[in-house]
């Protein structure tokens, strides 16, 4: 299955490391640090220039991961992997 991360982005969920809310997460200098680092390493994808609410890690593994920055929330990319439902 497949998800669906805004202007034509899409991830097949299996490759989802983990979904993240960025305004609760990048209150932590650990995040904060951690998103900069990326960004340094052009591991960052910015998948629309409007206001970002979350960002997703996906990748076969975390060495060549990918962090995608969305305008969805959170909250919307979970319920699209289906995760909750599947429970």
């Amino acid at each position: 299955m497949y998800i669906h991360l805004g202007n034509n982005i899409m991830l097949p969920t299996s490759e989802i490391i983990g979904i993240f809310d960025l305004e609760n997460t990048s209150v932590s200098k650990r995040t904060r640090d951690f998103l900069n680092k990326a960004e340094k390493a052009g591991k960052v994808i910015t998948v629309s220039y409007d206001l970002p609410r979350s960002f997703v890690i996906a990748g076969k593994n975390f060495e060549t991961a990918k962090i995608y920055i969305s305008q969805i929330s959170s909250s919307t990319l979970l319920k699209r992997t289906g995760y909750i439902d599947s429970l």
